[in-house]
């Protein structure tokens, strides 16, 4: 008879936890999965795949007043949210079922409950049911956190905003990161009065300034509305409906929806780390080691919870580096210098590497190049709004330490250019590579 009745049971079925859970079975353990909602996680259910094509869908209204331009007659042109939205969730369903099948396919037990950890090998379902286990791995996620104050209750998250009735004629987003950048620029082309408040005067905290400043300036062109230094006091709902939201060093607004995107915390309450004895940290992030260890030798953690890099992509690959390393006997560490990034605001933000202020500070003497220039399609069509490419070289031996870049497609290019600044490139490589002509990729070869 087995010791345990699982070699690894995976609490969370996201990108972490489905990786983990596929490639260890691969290599010949036996796996569970305890998931409480859909197999797929925040990126796929509730993230960055659907946002993704609320991004596509917002496109459009630009787009199509673009056409006119390049010979285009668009009459009669009307949105309707639920058709989008209806969309949008009918291929997070079947993304569901893809990854559902994955897991099947490898031969892992789907279990659609809540489990937590009841002991350093033990794990509780919902229903009373427990497993024992030679490893647990927790790959919960993160959750957003609404801010404390009277009234938060009123607000949405960016959970919810994929399942709105209608899209708000005035809405409020708290925030200034990429979350609420994305859907400040979503709700504005559907044609909602936006306005950000921000606790401080920077968005995108850790973006390269000059690329923040740009953002700012475009979305105050189209329309989008920031308020700084403001904190909620309190939101009340008026007689007619709407919401009026109370807050520091500004006036009272009145919208007919807030929305909060103000971070996302570990999501470990009521997980029951505690009874093992497993190490939080002061967000509630579960504390690892290079391997994902945390320091009860049976648990492991990988993706969000453990809130080093909350990106899909560095869950996914600490869950490979977990499952190689426990169960395919090849120990396997994640490596986070030069992780690529995008913003998909309106116009999109990608970067990789070193922001010029980072790079003086660590480096010291830096050089910089630039190319600020208006995208083709923007000169026909009549839009103003220009694009800014910005290289960061280490002046000592002539290293690309980092490329930034705000403009039409910009997450797309900067893929390739990732390879390059992870793999040592110089400033002379990228000289010596010939363009691809006319396309605004070419400006990374170019910059002077």
């Amino acid at each position: 008879m087995a010791e345990f009745d699982y070699d690894l049971f995976t609490i969370g079925a996201g990108s972490g936890g489905v990786r983990a859970s596929r490639v260890a079975a691969a290599h010949g353990a036996k796996v569970a999965v305890a998931e409480e909602h859909k197999v797929g996680g925040t990126c796929v259910i509730r993230g960055c795949v659907p946002k993704k094509m609320l991004v596509y869908g917002a496109h459009f209204a630009e787009d199509m007043q673009d056409a006119r331009n390049f010979g285009w007659t668009m009459d009669n042109c009307r949105f309707d949210w639920k058709v989008l939205r209806d969309n949008v969730l009918k291929d997070v369903d079947r993304l569901n079922g893809l990854y559902t099948q994955t897991l099947e396919n490898h031969g892992v037990e789907i279990i659609p409950q809540r489990a937590t950890i009841t002991g350093p090998n033990e794990v509780t379902l919902a229903d009373g049911t427990r497993f024992t286990a030679r490893y647990i791995l927790v790959a919960v996620g993160a959750w957003p956190m609404i801010p404390d104050c009277p009234g938060s209750d009123l607000g949405i998250t960016s959970n919810e905003a994929f399942h709105l009735d209608e899209i708000p004629k005035r809405v409020l987003i708290a925030g200034g990161g990429y979350i609420a950048n994305e859907f400040a620029g979503i709700f504005n082309e559907f044609g909602s009065q936006v306005t950000i408040i921000n606790r401080s005067d920077v968005i995108l905290r850790a973006y390269d300034e000059s690329l923040r400043d740009r953002l700012l300036q475009i979305s105050l062109t189209k329309g989008i509305d920031f308020r700084f230094h403001a904190e909620f006091e309190k939101i009340e709902k008026t007689e007619g409906g709407a919401l009026k939201v109370s807050m520091t060093n500004h006036d009272d607004l009145e919208v007919d929806c807030v929305m909060f995107a103000t971070g996302r915390v570990p999501k470990t309450a009521g997980l029951g780390l505690d009874s093992a004895g497993v190490d939080l940290g002061k967000k509630g992030e579960i504390l690892v080691d290079e391997y994902n260890r945390t320091n009860v030798d049976s648990i492991y953690a990988v993706g969000d919870v453990t809130d080093r890099v909350q990106l899909t992509p560095v869950a996914i690959r600490e869950g490979q580096a977990f499952a190689d390393t426990v169960f395919g006997d090849k120990p396997t560490t994640v490596n986070y210098d030069c992780i690529p990034s995008a913003v998909f605001s309106h116009p999109p933000i990608a970067a990789v590497g070193m922001t010029e202020a980072e790079a003086r500070e660590q480096l010291g003497p830096v050089k910089v190049y630039q190319s600020d220039f208006r995208p083709m399609k923007n000169v026909v069509a009549g839009r103003n709004e220009r694009g800014l490419y910005k290289m960061v070289v280490d002046a000592s031996n002539n290293r690309v330490v980092g490329v930034h870049m705000i403009g039409p497609d910009s997450p797309e290019i900067m893929q390739a250019a990732a390879v390059a600044v992870k793999a040592g490139l110089t400033k002379d490589d990228f000289d010596a590579t010939v363009a691809i002509h006319p396309t605004m990729a070419e400006e990374l070869v170019l910059l002077k």
